[in-house]
């Protein structure tokens, strides 16, 4: 690092120091700031730096969305053996789903992208864009301003848009982004009062039906917007299946399916509708639950050999005893054995024991590429899920991968194969970027596939998420079985345990050069 006087102007202003130079006195003035002695500023002084700190960190969104462009022109990602931004940011540097989207989100809108010819196009959005490089606005409000421009219908003409971002950008500037939402309804109501200008292309464009991850007890939140083909048809449907009395899974008496199937008796569904004290909502919830059980049922019954369109369900012998604890479904659901039972009174189980006792045949070797069902079967009680780190596809969603691959001698094997899902599958392969795996045959994690960023000599990583009762906090391993968590390295773009270097240990003279640093600038 360059730590002589030199790197400071006449003005006191940094120069000539590299990007790194500048994120390591970023990190030198942040450990500083966290020994402050913050209990000798006044109220007001305490008032005045939380300003100043919102205010830098919100400037610090516009170099986070510089680096994502950055990154992402150069497909820098594929070095540290990712296929997208998204991956690298959920997989490298731990971020939620969520927080990636809105890195994404406000790299699009602020970031200047390199055009086909080399040059630097002008931020999607200017006004937010110079807003964020002042500290004006965050990233909560950059992304408010990217869904209210979305929603603003085509047909509208450039210089409108161009206005609204500008009324966006300079509300948020005084609003917090609930209000800013609010703005924005105004001025898309402004713009099409009657709704006329959003064709039928518009609708399309903005459909959506998206389940949300299901949170501590197990229920989801859905995020949801309905052409009005699909909305006329939820309301035929709960019409007819969410009428009162009908699929009430508390009254074994309630009728099944639809109020207007032939043989129904007038008397019960009366009977039953005047026991039913279900709201609406709750109507609709188990409406939608009795169709969707008697549509997976018909398609069971078209390609009974298929695991995607049947409930496959993974449990314990004990769990299942003692009718308590969570199954885990192929589709990725965790569903507590209570509900279990009851989806299971109705159906012929398929009840798989994987062990020398049974007759299924889990080894084929080289006479069969695809796997069985059977060894499907088998793949989803281990596996689950996608066996890549990170990765959260369910077994539904998932091939049956070879390790090593079926072009290079591997067999359809038990112990040969793992889920995958189909973009993890095609990143296999045996070239800088992309992944390789194997089926542990020792340690912790035996009999598990684990995958590693071709060329890397670190570990072998494997997927903890779907099974969150085996993950290992160290506190429970020997210390010379830890082995370090893995860290991305910039300069071979791969995954490698860190070094004292990166684990904590700052080389003095470094250290000292930071410090320095610092002083200068301060006394400047």
């Amino acid at each position: 690092m360059n730590d002589d006087a030199d790197a400071f102007d006449a003005d006191g202003r940094l120069d000539g120091l590299s990007p790194a130079d500048l994120v390591a006195m970023l990190g030198a003035i942040e450990e500083r700031l966290a020994d402050a002695p913050l209990a000798a500023l006044s109220e007001d002084g305490l008032l005045a730096l939380l300003g100043a700190r919102e205010e830098a960190r919100r400037k610090g969104a516009a170099v986070d969305a510089a680096l994502y462009v950055e990154i992402s022109d150069r497909g820098a990602y594929t070095r540290a053996g990712y296929n997208t931004m998204h991956q690298l940011y959920t997989g490298a540097l731990r971020l939620g789903d969520g927080e990636s989207r809105r890195r994404r989100v406000a790299a699009a809108s602020i970031g200047r992208f390199t055009e086909m010819t080399g040059e630097r196009r002008e931020p999607a959005f200017p006004c937010t864009a110079a807003a964020v490089s002042e500290g004006a606005i965050g990233e909560a409000h950059v992304v408010v301003i990217d869904e209210v421009m979305d929603r603003i219908p085509r047909a509208v003409d450039l210089a409108a848009r161009d206005k609204a971002e500008e009324l966006l950008a300079g509300a948020a500037r005084t609003l917090p982004p609930s209000a800013l939402m609010t703005v924005g309804n105004r001025i898309l109501a402004h713009l099409d009062p009657d709704g006329t200008l959003a064709d039928d292309k518009e609708r399309q464009r903005q459909r959506k039906f998206r389940l949300s991850p299901q949170d501590r007890q197990m229920m989801s939140a859905i995020q949801a917007r309905l052409a009005p083909q699909l909305r006329a048809e939820f309301e035929v449907m709960f019409t007819l299946w969410a009428a009162p009395g009908m699929n009430n899974p508390d009254d074994p008496d309630s009728p099944f399916g639809s109020a207007d199937q032939p043989g129904l008796d007038p008397a019960v569904l009366a009977a039953a509708a005047e026991r039913d004290d279900r709201l609406l909502g709750q109507r609709q919830h188990d409406a939608l639950l009795a169709m969707l059980q008697w549509v997976n049922a018909q398609a069971a019954h078209a390609r009974p050999k298929s695991l995607r369109n049947q409930v496959v369900v993974s449990v314990t012998d004990e769990d299942l005893a003692r009718q308590a604890g969570v199954a885990w479904t192929t589709t990725g659901t965790r569903m507590p054995v209570s509900d279990l039972v009851k989806t299971a009174a109705d159906c012929v189980p398929w009840l798989a024991v994987f062990s020398t006792a049974t007759g299924q045949v889990l080894y084929l070797g080289r006479a069969h590429r695809l796997a069985s069902r059977a060894q499907r079967l088998a793949l989803f009680a281990r596996d689950r899920g996608c066996t890549a780190p990170g990765c959260t596809r369910p077994f539904s969603q998932c091939e049956v991968h070879h390790a090593p691959e079926w072009q290079d001698g591997g067999t359809t094997d038990i112990d040969q194969m793992g889920g995958a899902c189909g973009k993890h599958n095609r990143a296999h392969g045996k070239n800088p970027g992309d992944w390789e795996s194997t089926v542990l045959t020792d340690g912790p994690d035996k009999g598990r596939m684990a995958w590693r960023p071709v060329g890397a000599d670190g570990p072998w990583i494997v997927n903890p998420l779907f099974h969150p009762d085996k993950i290992r906090t160290g506190l429970d391993v020997p210390e010379a079985e830890r082995t370090p968590p893995p860290v991305l390295n910039h300069r071979l773009g791969h995954t490698d345990p860190p070094d004292s270097r990166t684990s904590g240990d700052v080389d003095a003279a470094t250290e000292s050069g930071v410090e320095r640093l610092l002083r200068q600038h301060l006394a400047a």
